[in-house]
C-alpha cells in the first residue's frame, strides 16, 4: 500500500490502482482530493471537512463515495443520495477496496467549557493503518502504522507520546501537523523517536511511503 501524506491530517492511500482519502480539510491542498475513490471523513471540524471540497468531488466523478459520522453526512447526503455512508464505532466497511473499521466516538476534550464533537478513527485493512482523526483512539487492535496527530489545541506531546506508546505500532507518521513549525518539528521528532517505543517518521507534504 502507498501512503502520501498530504497537508496536515489528510492523506492517501493508494492499492491495486485505486485511491483512499481521508480527511481533505481545508487546511489541506484545494486538490487532496481529487482522482480518490473513496473518501473518508473523521469529524465536522473544518481542517478535516471542507464541505465544498467534497462536493466537487462527488460532482466530478459518480463513482465516488464517502464513509463518515452523521453530523457530515447530514450535510451533504440529501444532494448525493446513495453516495454518502454514515458510519459509527463498531462499523465495518469496504470502500474502494479497502477493508475499513469503524473505533471512537467522541472529539478529545479542547476544553471543559467548549462541547465535544462527534469523531470516529478508521482503521484501513486490518491494521495496516489507523487514522485516529482528533482523538487518542486505542482500537484494541494490533497496528502497523498510526497516523498520530502531533500538534493540536487539545493535546500536548507527553500525551501523544503515552498514546503511541499504549497503541504500540510498529511505526508512526505524524499527521495534525500544519500549526508546528519548523523550528518546533525537531523537538517533536526527538521526543517521539526517543520516548514513543516505535519507528517515528515524518513525511512533508506530497511525499510518499510504502506501508
Amino acid at each position: 500500500m502507498k501512503l502520501t501524506k498530504k497537508s496536515h491530517a489528510c492523506v492517501r492511500l493508494e492499492k491495486d490502482g485505486r485511491t483512499l482519502v481521508l480527511d481533505p480539510g481545508g487546511f489541506s491542498e484545494v486538490d487532496a482530493a481529487v482522482g480518490a475513490d473513496a473518501i473518508l471523513v473523521t469529524h465536522e471540524h473544518p481542517d478535516h471537512f471542507d464541505e465544498q471540497r467534497l462536493r466537487a468531488a462527488l460532482e466530478a466523478d459518480p463513482a465516488v463515495g464517502i464513509w463518515t459520522l452523521r453530523s457530515v453526512a447530514e450535510k451533504l447526503s440529501a444532494a448525493f443520495p446513495g453516495r454518502v455512508h454514515t458510519v459509527g464505532h463498531g462499523d465495518t466497511f469496504t470502500a474502494a477496496g479497502f477493508d475499513v473499521q469503524v473505533h471512537g466516538e467522541l472529539h478529545a476534550v479542547i476544553h471543559p467549557d467548549l462541547p465535544r464533537v462527534t469523531n470516529v478513527g478508521f482503521l484501513v485493512d486490518e491494521g495496516r493503518v489507523f487514522h485516529p482523526g482528533d482523538a487518542l483512539t486505542v482500537p484494541g487492535h494490533p497496528v502497523e502504522t498510526l497516523l498520530a496527530p502531533v500538534q493540536a489545541p487539545w493535546n500536548k506531546i507527553s500525551e501523544v507520546i503515552e498514546y503511541v506508546r499504549e497503541v504500540r505500532p510498529q511505526r508512526v507518521y505524524d499527521i495534525h501537523d500544519a500549526l508546528l513549525t519548523d523550528l518546533a518539528r525537531p523537538i517533536y521528532d526527538t521526543h517521539l523517536g526517543n520516548l514513543g517505543g516505535a519507528d517515528h517518521r515524518r513525511l512533508a507534504p506530497g511525499a510518499s511511503a510504502e506501508v
